[in-house]
């Protein structure tokens, strides 16, 4: 029996999200999760101040329901960006940005597609032995 779902270069299915593929352009983003941590570093700190400063038992209550609330919505927002980030990663391999030369995983993947002799060619350009030492 042959599974439906394409795979990704690595052999493992794609992660699944309410019965799809995880999209990246759907769900909550960083901004929205940093937002949240904000507001619950806010209510976490507010709260137990509320008490101290003697305000309403209603307002203090509403705070302390305001911080569970948060913290569920929160967790669940760190699942899914969780989530994300693993479908990034077995989707296949990723180019370090900064990085000039090609990542052992290529190399790895050059040498096992074209059926080398097992050694890495080295690259294009080479430091010279006069230069400073890398940063």
């Amino acid at each position: 029996m042959t599974d439906p779902s394409p795979s990704s270069p690595s052999g493992t299915r794609p992660v699944a999200y309410k019965g799809a593929p995880l999209a990246a352009d759907r769900g909550p983003g960083l901004g929205c999760f940093r937002f949240q941590v904000a507001v619950l570093a806010i209510l976490v700190v507010l709260t137990p101040l509320s008490v101290a400063w003697h305000w309403p038992v209603a307002v203090s209550a509403g705070l302390l329901v305001a911080v569970i609330v948060l913290l569920l919505v929160a967790g669940q927002t760190i699942i899914f960006l969780l989530r994300l980030v693993a479908a990034d990663r077995r989707a296949g391999r990723r180019r370090p940005v900064a990085s000039p030369t090609r990542t052992v995983g290529e190399l790895e993947d050059d040498d096992a597609g074209g059926g080398g002799t097992g050694v890495a060619e080295a690259p294009a350009e080479r430091p010279s032995d006069k230069s400073s030492v890398r940063e």
